[in-house]
């Protein structure tokens, strides 16, 4: 390092030196922190070579009766006995896992979420969560996921082992899929994708027949929807078609292979989405839903899920109860509508950096009238089937992905920790930036007491 060369009888060129050496020695401190803060310390489960037999503990399959004193056996990754102990044949070289007095679950999965788009809300160079413009059905959300980012680890630590990872933005975002929050790269993470084209339907419907700017615009938005729907199937009938990265990512959506993710609140809108889409014979599912149960003979009648953003909302309109969100699990199940809870509610402060939140979005609506049952499976087994991904996650059955949780205590309640997870068979390291600075400064107050300070 060179300093400016000065009379060392000259205090004021010391002083000057001294601030140079200060502001270097500054420069370097804070480049090093951000180059230590840009990923987290946790690395990747390794391939399980072992079978692994988990005895003891009380599981929940999700999709059958809890089995008390249970044991489970997966092997290569795929759970291959599950039942009482005694009908359970273990291999010899099995590695066996006690978990006597804890409690077994499939690991949670949350239905829509940007966690590994979107780092720090306020500072946009670390959001790719959404694409300029608002036409975007060909932006693939999978290829942007950033598996080093520090809020995955946080969730998967409380039992949050996938996703559908969404884009965001106004009119047609573009493609998600659902991803396990472990692996090397976003490659790694997939289990399907694209899992459906993602849309923000308010935008694109009139609130008010007399606002007539705004039913201007959501006419023409419909009509542009329309037509690239039309072009997408003249293109696929098309024996001499060019690349066309636009309408070839909306041949599936238009054949309706996949499902259109379409966020929607008021009543009026939702309707009119679930009415487009059945007009066109397109498949749909309903992100949002906040007016859901006011329509859920459509719903119902019509078989569109809704994907709830979670149960921490404020009531969207003045008129509403205080506890409407709270509420909307129990009357939508009530009223036959399948629905799920994605743990990132719409306006909730942080979006993906709460998704550790998910379980206790759920355990909202039990306080509200929903069953234990029913809420477990909201975030386990229901987000596995609306996403078409349940032969392979969302509860305990042997064919199954190993991906599995160990809790000491029930999986809803917030004192209860996740102890060991698995995904794939792979054991998943549970540390993350939340525990590494607790035990940073447990370890200072604790010398600070010792000291009398």
């Amino acid at each position: 390092m060179h300093f400016v060369a000065v009379d060392r009888g000259s205090v004021e060129h010391d002083e000057v030196n001294r601030y140079l050496r200060i502001i270097v020695a500054g420069a370097m401190a804070t480049l090093l922190g951000v180059l230590h803060a840009s990923a987290h310390e946790q690395t990747p489960g390794t391939k399980q070579v072992s079978p692994v037999l988990i005895t003891g503990g009380t599981i929940h399959p999700v999709d059958a009766a809890d089995i008390n004193n249970g044991a489970l056996l997966f092997v290569d990754g795929r759970i291959s006995a599950i039942g009482e102990a005694k009908d359970v044949v273990v291999p010899a070289d099995a590695v066996r896992v006690d978990a006597t007095g804890k409690h077994v679950y499939p690991g949670l999965i949350s239905a829509m979420s940007d966690i590994g788009l979107r780092e720090i809300a306020s500072v946009s160079a670390t959001s790719d969560a959404n694409e300029l413009g608002s036409t975007n059905p060909n932006v693939r959300s999978w290829v942007a996921v950033n598996p080093d980012s520090e809020l995955i680890p946080v969730a998967r630590a409380n039992g949050i082992l996938a996703a559908m990872i969404a884009p965001i933005g106004a009119s047609i975002q573009g493609q998600s899929a659902v991803m396990y929050l472990d692996g090397w790269t976003s490659k790694d993470m997939v289990i399907k994708a694209p899992a459906g084209l993602c849309i923000e339907w308010e935008s694109m419907e009139s609130s008010s027949s007399e606002d007539k700017v705004r039913t201007a615009a959501s006419e023409k938005a419909m009509k542009e929807l329309d037509d690239l729907l039309d072009s997408a199937k003249r293109y696929a009938a098309s024996s001499a078609r060019g690349t066309d990265v636009i309408l070839e990512s909306l041949i599936p959506v238009a054949a309706g292979i996949y499902p259109i993710f379409i966020e929607v609140d008021r009543r009026s809108a939702i309707e009119s989405a679930v009415t487009y889409a059945a007009s066109r014979g397109l498949k749909v599912v309903i992100y949002g839903g906040y007016d859901a149960a006011e329509c859920a003979a459509l719903l119902v009648r019509c078989n569109v899920p809704v994907i709830i953003p979670g149960t921490f909302r404020s009531p969207m309109f003045r008129k509403d109860a205080y506890d409407s969100s709270f509420t909307l699990p129990a009357r939508l199940r009530k009223a036959g509508v399948k629905f799920c809870i994605s743990g990132e509610a719409s306006g909730y402060p942080g979006g993906a950096t709460n998704l550790r939140n998910l379980p206790y979005h759920a355990a909202r609506g039990i306080a509200f009238g929903l069953p234990h049952q029913d809420a477990l499976r909201s975030i386990t087994l229901s987000p596995a089937e609306i996403l078409g991904v349940e032969e392979r996650i969302g509860s305990l059955k042997v064919g199954k992905d190993a991906t599995i949780l160990i809790t000491d205590g029930d999986i809803l309640e917030v004192n209860s920790n996740v102890v060991r997870a698995w995904i794939q068979g792979k054991q998943v390291d549970l540390g993350n930036r939340h525990r590494s600075l607790f035990e940073k400064y447990e370890t200072k107050y604790k010398a600070m007491k010792s000291e009398g300070r």
